[in-house]
C-alpha cells in the first residue's frame, strides 16, 4: 500500500462503449464484442468441442481445464468462457480462468460495459457480486460454483511469474499448465510493453503439449513471439473489420520441470501426497471448518474431528466483527491484512443474503478518538486511492447518521463489513455432502503409515485419509510434527449486555479498543479483553469491568445507556485466541523437523549461502492456525491457500505473502539467527 492504486480511465462513446483514454484503444469491436470473443478466444481455441469432451473419471481427481488470460478488461471473455461452460461442460469438471490485468476497471464501468450484453445478465451479476472493492497489486480469487476467477493485478509478464515457484529460471517450476490462452489487451501498436519476449517466455513456461492459444492480433511482434516460445502459429479470418489473426498450438514436447534439488529455494512447494481425495481435517472451529469446504467443494472427501463441539472454543462467541486493521506501510502484515478483508468480504457476502441467521452486513466503523489514530487513518486512505469502494473516511457527524445515534468520533467506514455469529458459520460450512463430522473425539494419535494418515482417539476409534490438516488453534502444538512452532494462547472475554431503548437504535458495528455490535435479540455483544498468561476461562467481573470502559470511546450515548450494569450481575464468555511471534496465521504444509535442519544448516553460518538440497516434508501433512482475533477475516482466504497447495492450483495470494505464511517460516528464521548470535 506504498501508492494507490492505477485504474483504468475510460471515454464512453456515443454508443455506450467504453474506450481506454490511456491506450486510445476500444475494449472490444464497436460492432459486437460478444461476437468477436466466440470468435477470437473461442472457437479459435475449439472450446466448445474441448469442453464438452471433458469427462470425469471415478476415483480420480476432477478434471481441470484452465484459460490463462493477458487483459482482463471488462470480463467479456471470462463471462463468454463462463456461458459456453454452463452450456456444454459435463457435471463433475471445473473451469479455472486466470486472468491478468494492470489497470483494472471499478465496479460500475464493468457493470456499464457489460449492459451491453443482456444475455449475460445473470453471469455479470454474480461477478459483480464478487468483484473486489478494492484491487491494489495482488492476486484476487473468486469462486462461481465450478468455475473460479483468479484475477491478478499486475503487469502481464510479473503477473504469470506469480504462477511460478520462483523468479529464479533455475529454480522455478509451473503452479498451472494452461489449456488455452486469450491474448487479449490493447493491440501491440498502443501498448508495446505488454506485448514483449518475456511475456512469451513465461507462457511457454505455464504451456504443455496441449496448449492452443489465439489472439485477435496477427502483428509481427506477436507471430515472432509466439514461434520464438515454441507455438505453431496459424493465421486464421479475423473478426469483422480485421482481415486475419492468430491461432496457436504449443509445439514444444516434454517442457522442463525443476527438479526436487532446483525446487530448494521454493519454500512453498507443490504438494506431495499419495493422489487420493480423502482429508482428515482436525478441529471444528472457522479454520477447520473453511478448511473442510474449500476441500469438499474440490471433489474431497472430508472428515472433520473435534475434540469438543463444533465452534466450541475460540470460534464460540455469538458476535464478531468482520474487519482488519490497515496501514500505510508496505509491510508484510497489513499487506496480508488488506488481502485477506477483500477476500473475506466477498466470500461472506452471498451467505450474508442467503443465511439470516448468519449475522448482518451493517457495516463497521473503526473510529478514531485520538490525533493519531486519525492521523494514521488519514495516511491509509491516501495509499489506498479514492477510487476504491473498500472503505471511506467519515467525520463524527457522518459517522452518527450513519449508526443511528451520537457518536464520539469518526473513523474508517467499511461498508462490506459486519457481524457474524461465528457458530451459525461454521455449521453452514460444513453442510455440504462431501464433509462428515465426528465430535467429542480427542485425536491423541496421528501417524502416517507409508500410505495414509491415521487419527486415532482414547476411545480406540480410528480415521483415515490421504491427506491430514491440523486445525485446532493452540492444541496443534500437541502433535508431535507442530510442536515447534510457536504458538501462543491469550485469553478473552466478552460481555453481553442486555439492549436498550437508546442501544437499539445502532445500526452499525463499532470498533475501537473494544467492539460493540448491534443487538440481536436484544442483546449486544461487547468485546474484549486480552490476558496474557491467564488460563481460566470463567468470565470475570474485572473483565466485565474493563469491557464497559471501553463504551467511553463510542461517546456518552451508548455509555450512559450501556455503561450503567454492575460488572459482577452480567454474564459473558472466556476463550483462547491463539496468535504467533509475527501476528500472521500459519497455513501450508509440515516441514520434517529433523530433516530441514539439516538441509538448511548452511544458513547459520552464512544466511546468503545456497541450499542444493529439496525442502523436506512430512508427506501429506499440513496446519491452518494462528488467526488470532482476526479469524473472520483470516480464514476464508488460509482456506483457500491451503485447498489451492494441497491441489497443486494457483495460489490465491503473491508467492511472497504465501511464504510469509508458510510454517517452516519460523524453523528458517532461528536457523539464520543462529549464525547472527555466533
Amino acid at each position: 500500500m506504498s501508492e494507490p492504486p492505477s485504474h483504468s480511465s475510460l471515454h464512453w462513446d456515443e454508443q455506450g462503449q467504453p474506450l481506454s483514454a490511456s491506450f486510445g484503444d476500444v475494449y472490444f469491436s464497436r460492432h459486437d464484442g460478444l461476437a468477436e470473443t466466440r470468435h477470437v478466444f473461442l472457437e479459435a481455441n475449439q472450446l466448445p468441442e474441448r469442453f464438452a469432451a471433458l469427462a470425469p473419471v471415478h476415483g480420480q481427481p476432477e478434471p481441470i481445464f484452465t484459460i490463462a488470460e493477458t487483459g482482463f478488461g471488462t470480463g467479456l471473455n471470462f463471462l463468454a468462457a463462463w456461458q459456453l461452460w454452463r452450456q456444454v461442460a459435463p457435471v463433475g469438471v471445473r473451469l479455472q480462468f486466470i486472468s491478468v490485468e494492470k489497470y483494472p476497471l471499478g465496479r460500475e464501468d464493468i457493470k456499464r460495459a457489460l449492459s451491453l450484453w443482456p444475455e449475460l445478465g445473470d453471469l455479470t451479476q454474480a461477478l459483480l457480486a464478487q468483484y473486489p472493492d478494492y484491487l491494489g497489486p495482488g492476486i484476487y480469487r473468486m469462486h462461481f460454483g465450478p468455475v473460479s476467477l483468479t484475477l491478478i493485478i499486475d503487469d502481464a509478464v510479473a503477473g504469470f511469474e506469480q504462477c511460478l515457484t520462483s523468479t529464479d529460471a533455475r529454480w522455478r517450476s509451473p503452479r498451472f499448465r494452461a489449456d488455452a490462452w486469450f491474448l487479449d489487451g490493447f493491440a501491440p501498436s498502443k501498448n508495446p510493453e505488454m506485448w514483449r519476449e518475456e511475456l512469451f517466455a513465461v507462457m511457454a513456461e505455464l504451456s504443455g503439449p496441449a496448449t492452443t492459444a489465439a489472439t485477435f492480433s496477427s502483428a509481427g511482434i506477436v507471430k515472432r513471439g509466439l514461434k520464438a516460445a515454441g507455438f505453431a502459429i496459424v493465421k486464421v479470418p479475423g473478426y469483422g473489420r480485421k482481415r486475419e489473426m492468430l491461432r496457436a498450438q504449443w509445439q514444444v514436447s516434454g517442457a522442463p520441470t525443476a527438479s526436487a534439488a532446483q525446487r530448494a529455494l521454493d519454500i512453498h512447494p507443490r504438494a506431495t501426497h499419495s493422489g487420493g481425495k480423502h482429508a482428515l481435517v482436525i478441529g471444528a472451529g472457522l479454520a477447520g471448518c473453511h478448511t473442510a469446504r474449500s476441500l469438499a467443494l474440490r471433489g474431497w472427501q472430508v472428515q472433520v474431528l473435534e475434540r469438543d463441539t463444533v465452534a466450541s472454543q475460540g470460534s464460540g462467541n455469538p458476535q464478531g466483527l468482520l474487519y482488519s486493521k490497515l496501514s500505510h506501510r508496505a509491510e508484510t502484515l497489513p499487506a496480508f491484512n488488506l488481502q485477506a478483508l477483500v477476500y473475506a468480504q466477498g466470500y461472506y457476502a452471498p451467505l450474508w443474503q442467503e443465511y439470516r441467521e448468519l449475522g448482518e452486513a451493517c457495516g463497521v466503523l473503526q473510529m478514531a478518538t485520538s490525533e493519531d489514530k486519525a492521523r494514521a487513518q488519514q495516511d491509509v486512505m491516501a495509499a489506498l486511492g479514492e477510487s476504491q469502494q473498500l472503505v471511506r473516511r467519515l467525520s463524527a457527524e457522518q459517522a452518527s447518521d450513519l449508526a443511528g445515534l451520537p457518536l464520539a468520533a469518526g473513523g474508517l467506514f467499511f461498508p462490506g463489513c459486519g457481524w457474524i455469529d461465528p457458530r451459525a458459520l461454521c455449521r453452514i460450512l460444513l453442510e455440504h455432502p462431501n464433509i462428515q463430522v465426528q465430535t467429542h473425539c480427542a485425536i491423541d494419535q496421528l501417524a502416517f503409515d507409508g500410505h495414509n494418515w491415521r487419527a486415532s482417539d482414547s476411545e480406540g476409534r480410528e480415521w483415515q485419509g490421504d491427506v491430514a490438516v491440523i486445525a485446532c488453534a493452540h492444541f496443534s502444538g500437541q502433535f508431535a510434527p507442530l510442536a515447534h512452532l510457536p504458538l501462543k494462547p491469550i485469553r478473552g472475554q466478552v460481555s453481553y449486555l442486555p439492549a436498550t431503548r437508546e442501544s437499539l437504535q445502532l445500526r452499525i458495528a463499532l470498533c475501537e479498543r473494544g467492539y460493540l455490535a448491534p443487538a440481536r435479540e436484544r442483546r449486544h455483544c461487547l468485546g474484549a479483553t486480552f490476558n496474557l498468561g491467564e488460563t481460566e476461562l470463567t468470565p470475570t467481573a474485572r473483565d466485565h469491568s474493563d469491557n464497559l470502559a471501553h463504551l467511553g470511546d463510542f461517546g456518552p450515548a451508548l455509555a450512559d445507556s450501556l455503561g450503567s450494569y454492575p460488572p459482577q450481575a452480567l454474564e459473558g464468555r472466556a476463550a483462547f485466541r491463539c496468535t504467533t511471534p509475527d501476528y500472521l496465521p500459519i497455513v501450508g504444509p509440515v516441514a520434517d523437523v529433523d530433516a530441514f535442519k539439516e538441509v538448511y544448516a548452511p544458513l547459520a553460518r552464512n544466511a546468503r549461502a545456497q541450499i542444493t538440497a529439496s525442502t523436506p516434508y512430512v508427506p501429506g501433512l499440513y496446519v491452518n492456525t494462528g488467526h488470532g482475533s482476526r479469524g473472520l477475516a483470516y480464514t476464508p482466504l488460509a482456506a483457500e491457500l491451503l485447498a489451492s497447495t494441497i491441489n497443486a492450483e494457483p495460489l490465491p495470494l503473491t508467492r511472497e505473502l504465501a511464504k510469509a505464511l508458510h510454517p517452516a517460516r519460523f524453523l528458517l528464521r532461528d536457523i539464520i539467527r543462529s549464525n547472527a548470535k555466533r
